[in-house]
C-alpha cells in the first residue's frame, strides 16, 4: 500500500501496519460472514464463534493503535504519510465497530433461538441485506489494500441498496407486529439485528471514503456521489 521512502525501516513499519490491518479486516469479515450464517440457519454454535472472535479483534485494535502512535511519534511523518497513518487509524476503528455489530447480530440470533421465536417471522428476508453488507465489507477491504478509488466509489454507490433493504424489512416487521402482538418481542430482536446489518454497511462505506482521503487528500464524508466523482477527476 505505502510508497517507498528513503528509510527502509519506515517502509517496513508501514508495511507491517498495513498487513496487520488486513489481518484484522479478515477476522472482522469472518465474524460478519459467520453471523450471517448463524442468522440464515439459526445456528447457536456459529453465533457463539462470532462472539468468541470479538476478543481477538479488540486486542488487535489496541495493538495497532499503539503501533501507529509509536510510528507517528518516532517518524514525525508529513503530508501523504501522515494522511495514510491517520486513515489507517480510522479504518481500524471502523473495523472494530463492524466487529461489534457482528457480535450484536450473533447475540440477537442467540436471543431469538432462546426465546423460541415463531418460525413465521421473516428472518430469512434479512439474508439479502446481510449478504450485501458482508460483501460491501469484503470489497472495501480489497479496495483499501490496493487504494482503489474506482471500487471505492462503486461501494459508495451501492450503500443505498442496504438502506433500502433495511427500510423494506422494517415495514414488513411492523405489519407482523400489528397483526399479532405476540410477535412484538421477537420482532424487536429482528429489528435490532437488521440495524446491526445496516451499520456494517455503514462502516464499509466509511472505509471506502478513507481510500479517497488517502489518495486525493479530500474529506468526502457527507458528500454526494457527483461531488466525489468530481474530486477524483
Amino acid at each position: 500500500m505505502p510508497e517507498k521512502h528513503l528509510s527502509t525501516q519506515f517502509d517496513s513499519e508501514l508495511s507491517s501496519v498495513s498487513s496487520r490491518v488486513m489481518e484484522m479486516g479478515g477476522l472482522v469479515e469472518a465474524q460478519v460472514q459467520q453471523a450471517v450464517q448463524a442468522l440464515g440457519q439459526f445456528n447457536a454454535e456459529e453465533a457463539r464463534q462470532v462472539i468468541e472472535l470479538e476478543h481477538r479483534v479488540n486486542t488487535m485494535e489496541i495493538e495497532l493503535d499503539h503501533e501507529i502512535s509509536s510510528i507517528i511519534a518516532r517518524r514525525q511523518p508529513t503530508a501523504r504519510d501522515l494522511r495514510l497513518l491517520m486513515a489507517i487509524s480510522k479504518a481500524i476503528a471502523n473495523l472494530e465497530r463492524a466487529g461489534d455489530e457482528a457480535e450484536k447480530m450473533a447475540r440477537m440470533v442467540l436471543s431469538i433461538i432462546h426465546n423460541g421465536a415463531p418460525r413465521a417471522l421473516p428472518a430469512s428476508e434479512l439474508r439479502t441485506a446481510a449478504d450485501l453488507a458482508a460483501g460491501q465489507l469484503r470489497k472495501a477491504l480489497d479496495a483499501f489494500a490496493r487504494l482503489d478509488t474506482t471500487n471505492a466509489v462503486a461501494i459508495l454507490k451501492e450503500d443505498d441498496l442496504i438502506d433500502r433493504e433495511f427500510d423494506s424489512f422494517v415495514r414488513v416487521l411492523i405489519t407482523y407486529m400489528m397483526e399479532d402482538p405476540r410477535t412484538i418481542s421477537p420482532s424487536l430482536d429482528l429489528l435490532f439485528l437488521a440495524k446491526a446489518i445496516e451499520r456494517v454497511g455503514d462502516h464499509a462505506k466509511n472505509i471506502a471514503e478513507l481510500i479517497i482521503y488517502i489518495v486525493k487528500g479530500a474529506d468526502v464524508r457527507h458528500s454526494s456521489i457527483e461531488e466525489i466523482e468530481s474530486v477524483l477527476k
